[in-house]
């Protein structure tokens, strides 16, 4: 990229020149495998036998039906290749190909069970990491956790809950100081939190926001977690969302964080929820945006991960003839106080990684509110072609909706005031959103 400033311009009003090769990429949407021995090493050890620790073993029984994975181990010495588990009290749950899918050819992206040794070695390694960024022109990323899921819940979901908190404040720790902090800014901490509690959620935003922490997991649709939806009348989340609107800490939801992928029908084969991914976001873009939370919390920002972008502007649409023909009867008239068109574009970050037509859309949608992820090493990532995929659709957009796109909404959204700083030192012009 060749970039310019006119002479006292401000950030405003800055423009960028002609430009011959795309942005470095920072992707809001990646993955990492935790190493075996994360919790290992940093519980006490009288919770060794029931704490998350990995075992090999071959596999008995795997299935992916209806939305629904189940999966149960073998014996050691039982028929069947060995491959790594998580044994966590009663959960058994496996490192499978579609945790850490990229180097294997498509039609080999089966459901099968994988040990740290076949898969790619950056899926856990940091120095492989970065190696792999390198190759696909990314220069940083945020990585969702894998054993406890998207937001966190295979730790909610526990019995003891003060080994639970010891559990997630030691991933947390780990992602900051062990995958994050050696990489000099390039890999971008994600903190998740006690569901269960939200006065404990409260307090590991803090903590963590001390640390320098500004995003956060958490469930696109909670009451399928079986906890409180984000209307409830008690206001039960409210403590959670003041600490992330106190921190500018990001509410980031990924697509199954409410551990029920869309299907049609028990039955349906896995690929029905593949083309579905999205509904969920959908669904909880609508709640959010007629929650009143954004009239609670006017800082609070969220975000979606890998739920395209193709869909938003029907959303809005029909969000806005709701807001301005129902609201009187739809319970939202003293608590969604602007269109819901505005509060999204105030408030609300969505994602792609291979959504040409969503492109076409920005208009509709809001160019300062999309962003790019790679999705490594996920069976939908896009690497190592991420860049060229990128040039590809963003062809048609003008040079500030590509860096918006590609690294400008990414820095505002994850508050990256050194990538802020970087670039405008650099002479990239940096956009206002």
């Amino acid at each position: 990229m060749i970039p310019a400033e006119s002479e006292g311009a401000s950030d405003s009003d800055a423009t960028l020149e002609i430009m011959t090769d795309l942005p470095k990429i920072i992707s809001v949407d990646d993955h990492v495998i935790e190493p075996a021995n994360l919790w290992i090493d940093r519980l006490p050890s009288k919770y060794h036998d029931v704490a998350p620790r990995s075992h090999r073993l071959p596999v008995k029984e795997m299935t992916f039906i209806g939305g629904k994975f189940t999966a149960i181990p073998g014996e050691a010495g039982d028929a069947g290749d060995p491959v790594d588990w998580w044994f966590y009290e009663d959960l058994r749950r496996p490192l499978t190909r579609l945790d850490t899918a990229v180097g294997f050819a498509r039609d080999e992206v089966i459901l099968k069970g994988i040990s740290y040794d076949e898969m790619r070695q950056g899926s856990y390694k940091l120095d492989e990491r970065l190696s792999d960024m390198d190759v696909n022109d990314v220069e940083a990323s945020m990585c969702y956790p894998t054993f406890p899921r998207f937001c966190g819940q295979t730790f909610s979901e526990a019995q003891d809950k003060e080994l639970a908190l010891l559990c997630v404040q030691a991933y947390n720790d780990w992602t900051i100081e062990e995958w994050c902090a050696p990489s000099e800014g390039r890999l971008i901490p994600l903190g998740i939190v006690p569901l269960w509690d939200p006065h404990l959620a409260a307090a590991e935003i803090r903590r963590n926001a001390d640390r320098g922490v500004h995003a956060v997991c958490f469930s696109e649709i909670p009451s399928n977690l079986g906890l409180p939806s984000i209307h409830d009348a008690d206001g039960h989340w409210l403590p959670f969302f003041e600490a992330c609107s106190e921190t500018d800490t990001t509410i980031n939801m990924h697509i199954g964080s409410g551990s029920k992928m869309p299907s049609t029908s028990p039955d349906a084969p896995a690929a029905v929820g593949s083309t579905l991914t999205f509904a969920n976001c959908c669904f909880s873009m609508v709640d959010w945006l007629l929650s009143g939370h954004f009239t609670t919390f006017p800082e609070l920002q969220i975000a979606y991960a890998e739920g395209q972008i193709g869909w938003i502007p029907y959303i809005l649409e029909r969000a806005d003839a709701v807001w301005e023909e129902n609201r009187g009867w739809g319970g939202i008239a003293d608590k969604v106080l602007e269109p819901p068109s505005d509060l999204f574009r105030k408030h609300v970050y969505g994602c792609f990684f291979d959504d040409a037509f969503g492109l076409q859309s920005i208009a509709d949608i809001g160019e300062n509110n999309v962003t790019y992820e790679t999705d490594y090493p996920h069976s939908d990532s896009t690497w190592p072609h991420s860049s060229k995929i990128a040039q590809e659709q963003t062809r048609g957009l003008t040079e500030e909706q590509i860096y918006k796109v590609l690294r400008g909404n990414a820095i505002n959204m994850l508050h990256l005031e050194d990538y802020r700083a970087a670039d405008k030192a650099a002479g990239i012009s940096v956009f206002s959103s």
